[in-house]
C-alpha cells in the first residue's frame, strides 16, 4: 500500500463551487455557521454544520444532527451540485491569502501509515470531538474535511504542481475572508504514477492541522475491515517551508496578588525588560511581547535559558510557560485554568491590547510563531505539543473536494 493515492473526488459541478465551498467545520459555532449559510442553500456549512438546518436547541452531537448531514448531501447529490469524478485523480490545491501562496496535493492517505506514525501528530485528541467526527463521516458514509499535512520540500514533486498550475484553473473561488482556493485536476496516468511514487519515497510525512479527521479515519478502518477506501483519509499534502503558522497568543485574567511594577520586577530575574512605544510582535523564539498596565514591553529571554537540544523545551509557549505562566501566575494546567485564554494571530495584536485595556483581562503576551522545522522535530521525537501552541492560516474549504467511502 502506497503512502498516497488518487481517488474519485466528490466535488463541485463546474461553476458550483463559489455556491458550495464554506469554512472548515471546527472554526465557526453552530451560530456563526446558520449566520453565514443565510440564502445560501448549497453551502457545504449544510453538511459540516448541519445543525444550522434544526432548532436552535438541539444538541450539535444529537443523532438528528448526522441524520441532516446526509440528507443534506444526498440532495446536493441529487440537485446536480456536487459531482462524483468518473476516474481516481490527484488534485492540485493552492491557497492564496495575503502576500502568501501555497500549493499543495490533494489525495487520499494511508490509515496504514497514520497508525505505523509514517504519518506523524504532534497533538492529543479529545474523545468527544473524535466521536463526533466518527459519527458524521459513518454518517455521509464520506471523509467531508481534508486533512492538512506538511511534507519536506521535495523538487521533483514541487515542480509537478507548479507545472500542473500553469493551466487554467477547474476552481477559482475568492472566498468572503479573502482567501483564494485554486484546483486543478490530474489525471493522466503518468504523472500520477510519479506522485505516487514520489511521495512514497518520503520516510515521513507530518499532519498540521486535523489530528480528530485522522483519528477518526483510523477508527473507522478498524471497525470496517482490511480491504476499501475506508483504509484511506482525505489530505491536501503541501511543502512544508510553503506552510504559514501564526503566533498564538495568551491572556491572563489577572496577576496572581502582583502589582504590573512588582511584575516587571519578577521578571527581570530571567528576561531582558525593555518598554516600547509600540505594539511587541517577537522576532526570534526568545523574546516575547507584554502588554500590562497600559504599555508595551519587549521581553528577551537569557539565552541559557534555552536548552539547544530540546525540541519541545526551545519552544516559545515552552520557554513562556517555564519561565512566566507558571512560576508567576500559578497556572500549571492551561487547558482547563480559566484564568488565561488564547488569541490565534490572525487577530493581530490589538485584540490583546484591547482586552487588557477593556479591563477583562490584566496582561497579554504575544509569542514568536511556531515554526514548521520545530513542530516536526517534535513528531519525530513522538513527542505532543503544549496546547494552543500552532494556529494555521490559510485554511482549506470544505467542499472543495471529499472522499465517499465505497
Amino acid at each position: 500500500m502506497t503512502l498516497i493515492k488518487p481517488f474519485r473526488a466528490l466535488r463541485p459541478a463546474p461553476g458550483r463551487a463559489a455556491d458550495v465551498l464554506a469554512p472548515p467545520y471546527d472554526v465557526l459555532s453552530s451560530a456563526e455557521a446558520r449566520e453565514r449559510a443565510k440564502g445560501k442553500p448549497w453551502s457545504f456549512l449544510h453538511i459540516s454544520k448541519p445543525e444550522i438546518d434544526l432548532d436552535p436547541g438541539v444538541d450539535p452531537y444529537d443523532r438528528s444532527v448526522y441524520a441532516k448531514a446526509a440528507e443534506n448531501l444526498a440532495r446536493m447529490v441529487a440537485a446536480g451540485i456536487l459531482i462524483r469524478e468518473a476516474k481516481p485523480s490527484y488534485y492540485v490545491y493552492r491557497l492564496t491569502w495575503r502576500d502568501r501562496q501555497q500549493t499543495g496535493l490533494a489525495a487520499v492517505a494511508s490509515v496504514a501509515d497514520y497508525n505505523t506514525n509514517r504519518i506523524r501528530k504532534h497533538e492529543f485528541t479529545t474523545p468527544v470531538k473524535e466521536d463526533d467526527r466518527v459519527r458524521q463521516i459513518e454518517a455521509v458514509n464520506a471523509q467531508t474535511g481534508p486533512v492538512m499535512i506538511a511534507y519536506r520540500t521535495a523538487p521533483e514533486i514541487d515542480s509537478i504542481l507548479a507545472d500542473a498550475a500553469k493551466r487554467v484553473p477547474d476552481v477559482n473561488v475568492t472566498a468572503d475572508d479573502g482567501v483564494r482556493h485554486e484546483m486543478w485536476m490530474i489525471d493522466d496516468d503518468d504523472t500520477v504514477g510519479r506522485l505516487t511514487r514520489a511521495f512514497d519515497a518520503m520516510p515521513a510525512v507530518y499532519i498540521a492541522d486535523g489530528h480528530h479527521r485522522s483519528a477518526a479515519a483510523s477508527r473507522i478502518a478498524a471497525a470496517r475491515g482490511a480491504e476499501g477506501s475506508h483504509q484511506h483519509f482525505l489530505a491536501v499534502l503541501f511543502p512544508h517551508r510553503q506552510m504559514t503558522i501564526l503566533d498564538y497568543n495568551r491572556l491572563l485574567r489577572d496577576l496572581n496578588g502582583r502589582s504590573a511594577d512588582q511584575l516587571l520586577a519578577e521578571l527581570r530575574k530571567n528576561f531582558s525588560v525593555a518598554p516600547s512605544e509600540q505594539p511587541v510582535r517577537p522576532a526570534a523564539s526568545g523574546e516575547f511581547g507584554m502588554y500590562v498596565a497600559g504599555k508595551w514591553h519587549r521581553l528577551t529571554i537569557r539565552p541559557d535559558l534555552i536548552p539547544a537540544n530540546d525540541p519541545i523545551g526551545r519552544l516559545p509557549i515552552t520557554l513562556l510557560t517555564k519561565h512566566v505562566i507558571e512560576p508567576l501566575f500559578g497556572i500549571a494546567d492551561q487547558r482547563k485554568d480559566k484564568r488565561i485564554d488564547f488569541v490565534g494571530g490572525a487577530r493581530g495584536l490589538g485584540e490583546l491590547e484591547r482586552r487588557v485595556s477593556s479591563g477583562e483581562m490584566a496582561a497579554a503576551f504575544a509569542l514568536y510563531p511556531t515554526q514548521m522545522v520545530d513542530l516536526m522535530a517534535v513528531a519525530d521525537a513522538n513527542e505532543v505539543m503544549p496546547p494552543k501552541s500552532t494556529w494555521f492560516e490559510p485554511k482549506l474549504a470544505d467542499g472543495m473536494v471529499s472522499h465517499v467511502l465505497d
